[in-house]
């Protein structure tokens, strides 16, 4: 099993990013070396791991004797095992589970956590052949190999090294005993190297120590009907084959999901240039809104796919102004009641626009849509009141009224940010979402608002390439 976690994802944001972007983070970066905090954590766990596993095969006794055919098997069984990567969250899950076992009981026990580095070091060797990951990452193969520790000490502590079903109730405490030692060290990388808290790697570790704990039982059979010829293991071939299906297949569907990500994405941006270009204030103020509603929905602690919609809802809230009359939007003076009624429509009309490209983008247009909405009803073009306001939209229609009312427009200057703070206090809970109100003013009011240099819009100058697909 792998950790769950590939060091690769070095953004301190992460918990913020959404599975099949974390995904092709960590195929981006990959191919980078390691440095600082990743550096050290890496070092640290490899090299722990290396004393830890020494330690053990120097100092325990195995009860079963060396057996160099199947060892080398065994540990060419662990290399295809570990080439099936399941791509999930930060990391990835392999099913070396269906080797592991038989190694624990087949070979001498303290020596296995040696042998399952080796076979992780092998099973990415293909990917340092290709400069798909760096060459410095060698050391990663070791920091992932700690869960082999645990349930190696616990058959050699309780004399449980040659397999006997009466010995299950060992069994279950060797595979609790992997999956929390897997926790603990994944926790702590991942908390060092990325911020992440054990919470947040709790939920990918939850669905790896799954596939672990059911692939254990077929393990275990398999092991014992090897007993008198140990050869025999290689009939589980079929199991890995069938797994590797999936694998592919799962990767093939994440690739499309990822290459329609990204069509999505270059038209969000095409669209946000549209707009900078027709209309310069409207797209300098658009990129504006998004920075402010990033941070408001990051100190908000909004899920992935509610910040990734905010952020795409805050660059095209104003989308739908290109199909309003220039003369209406650079008026200089007020409007009048019909000029009003047309500008308001801009927001439907940025919906329909949305829509036309379908698929995420119109989960945006929906937001868009109800960026013009107030908490008390009172708002534009539905009426919806409270929390029947999408989040996203509550939180768009607050840091574009903030905005709009710090930068100059052709009827008036631009207010003060203390005069612009007290209107935004003095309507929280008639136009603006009161949470949404008091964490929009104490991000002003402490000087903490900045520009989000992790946007996944305006990560990169150009659009992402689609990820290449691989087996």
């Amino acid at each position: 099993m792998d950790p769950g976690s590939d060091p690769a994802l070095s953004d301190r944001r992460l918990e913020g990013l959404e599975g099949e972007e974390l995904i092709e983070r960590g195929r981006d970066l990959a191919a980078q070396p390691l440095a600082g905090r990743e550096l050290v954590g890496e070092a640290v766990a490899a090299f722990g791991f290396l004393a830890c596993a020494v330690a053990m095969a120097v100092f325990l006794d195995g009860e079963q004797s060396f057996s160099v055919p199947l060892a080398c098997t065994l540990v060419a069984a662990h290399v295809v095992a570990a080439r099936i990567k399941f791509e999930v969250g930060a990391g990835f899950t392999v099913p070396t589970q269906l080797v592991l076992v038989p190694m624990l009981f087949l070979l001498p026990t303290p020596l296995v956590p040696l042998l399952v580095a080796l076979g992780n070091l092998l099973g990415d060797l293909p990917d340092y052949l290709l400069g798909k990951r760096h060459p410095q990452r060698v050391i990663i193969a070791c920091a992932d190999s700690w869960y082999s520790l645990a349930p190696a000490l616990v058959l050699v502590a309780f004399g449980a090294q040659s397999p006997r079903i009466e010995d299950w109730p060992i069994y279950v405490a060797a595979l609790v005993a992997q999956s929390s030692l897997d926790f603990v060290v994944t926790s702590f990388r991942e908390w060092w190297e990325l911020g992440r808290t054990p919470l947040i790697v709790m939920r990918d570790w939850a669905w790896v120590s799954a596939v672990d704990a059911l692939l254990a039982p077929i393990a275990l059979l398999a092991m014992f009907t090897s007993l008198d010829d140990a050869f025999v293991l290689l009939l589980v071939l079929p199991v890995v084959g069938l797994l590797y299906i999936f694998a592919h297949e799962r990767q093939r569907g994440l690739n499309s999901a990822l290459q329609l990500r990204n069509a999505y994405l270059g038209t969000t941006i095409l669209l946000g240039d549209l707009i900078e270009d027709d209309d310069e204030y409207t797209g300098l103020h658009s990129k504006t809104v998004v920075s402010l509603s990033l941070q408001v929905a990051d100190d908000m602690g909004l899920p992935g796919p509610e910040r990734r919609r905010t952020e795409f809802a805050a660059l095209l809230h104003d989308v739908g102004k290109i199909a309003v009359s220039k003369e209406i939007i650079n008026k200089p003076g007020p409007l009048s009641s019909s000029e009003r009624e047309v500008m308001q429509t801009h927001t439907i009309e940025g919906e329909r626009m949305l829509q036309r490209v379908g698929g995420f983008l119109d989960e945006v247009g929906r937001i868009v849509r109800a960026s013009h909405e107030r908490w008390d009803g009172s708002g534009y073009p539905d009426g919806l009141q409270g929390e029947d306001i999408p989040i996203e939209a509550r939180i768009v229609c607050c840091c574009d009224a903030f905005n709009a009312m710090t930068t100059t427009r052709s009827y008036r200057t631009a207010l003060s940010t203390d005069v612009a703070l007290e209107e935004i206090r003095r309507n929280s809970g008639t136009q603006f979402d009161p949470q949404v109100a008091a964490v929009l003013l104490r991000i002003v009011e402490e000087g903490a608002f900045r520009d989000v240099r992790n946007s996944t819009l305006r990560a990169e100058p150009d659009v992402p390439r689609p990820a290449p697909t691989s087996a």
